[in-house]
């Protein structure tokens, strides 16, 4: 879990699963992954999970954490790839 400003928030593995799932028109049962969004959400998730600076929960909306980290957590937040606990 992330915590965030006092909140508690996790990554919905079967959320990212259904978005980057993709399923081939051609007739075929065959399931394929856009090569895209696999790896944006890839990306994303590396960014919140190394991110190194601690949050001073005390800072409130002060608190400093990267630009990076910022992007990242609003966009899987925005497409509910990850979700409050």
């Amino acid at each position: 879990m992330i915590k965030v400003l006092g909140e508690n928030y996790y990554l919905d593995l079967d959320q990212v699963e259904a978005y980057i799932e993709v399923i081939s028109y051609s007739g075929a049962e065959e399931n394929t992954i856009s090569v895209t969004k696999y790896e944006m959400v890839k990306m994303l998730m590396e960014i919140l999970l190394t991110e190194r600076d601690e949050v001073d929960e005390t800072l409130g909306s002060k608190a400093q954490v990267s630009i990076p980290f910022k992007i990242a957590f609003n966009t899987l937040l925005h497409k509910n790839l990850i979700n409050k606990f």
